[in-house]
């Protein structure tokens, strides 16, 4: 009996140690891409700026949009909980933007399960935060899912429903905040390579519609 309460010890021990290490990783990598984009920013005047989760991150976005530069500041593993509001606005710093185009969701869905009430609150918040940084804030309909053997199929139905529904209504939610909704057009299958992050094909209509819904920005220089 006492060795398999430390054997049960042990286990708890290392799941403890393998999450706070994950955390530190996390908590790293958001100040570094934080500092990045500060660099960047800095020597950069009236940006298009593509705010979002790994998705963004990943991207290889055009680098400028009639003459505004655009900035990628994806954050691998964020939400509508990330604060990226607060995460991007320390590093504006009271410079404007031309356009603030957010790219989020689909982790508010497969981590949490976020329901669509606590999703519609915390997507709301942020664009009212962005909002004090631009008079464009665009709000980028949420990819779907692919069926993939690397995504079980229990996270497939869980998810998929949840990203319908976001994207229902962010339609509404963008003209309630006073943004611009920019929908995403249909997507081949396959248009990931694991069924959540996208592979070239779903890139480059993605980077359309980016381009698209940032392209309200092009009278603001």
């Amino acid at each position: 009996m006492i060795l398999g309460f430390a054997v049960l010890a042990i286990g708890a021990v290392s799941i403890g140690i393998s999450i706070v290490k994950k955390q530190a990783f996390a908590e790293s990598h958001r100040r570094s891409r934080q500092n990045i984009l500060y660099y960047t920013l800095s020597r950069t005047d009236n940006p298009i700026i593509v705010l979002g989760d790994s998705i963004v991150e990943a991207s290889t976005l055009p680098r400028e949009l009639c003459g505004h530069a655009i900035i990628n500041a994806g954050l691998e593993g964020a939400s509508t909980t990330s604060d990226l509001g607060g995460w991007l606005m320390d590093v504006l710093d009271g410079k404007p933007a031309a356009a603030i185009v957010i790219a989020l969701g689909i982790n508010d869905a497969l981590g949490a399960a976020r329901d669509l009430q606590q999703f519609e609150a915390n997507y709301s918040s942020l664009v009212a935060t962005l909002s004090k940084a631009t008079a464009h804030v665009i709000t980028l309909g949420i990819t779907p899912l692919d069926a993939s053997p690397r995504l079980s199929a229990e996270t497939q139905t869980k998810a998929a429903p949840l990203i319908d529904s976001y994207n229902a209504a962010l339609p509404a939610l963008a003209v309630r905040g006073g943004a611009t909704f920019a929908a995403l057009p249909p997507l081949p299958t396959p248009h990931t390579i694991d069924g959540v992050h996208l592979n070239a094909a779903g890139y480059q209509l993605w980077n359309k519609a980016v381009v698209m819904g940032a392209s309200v920005s092009c009278d603001s220089k």
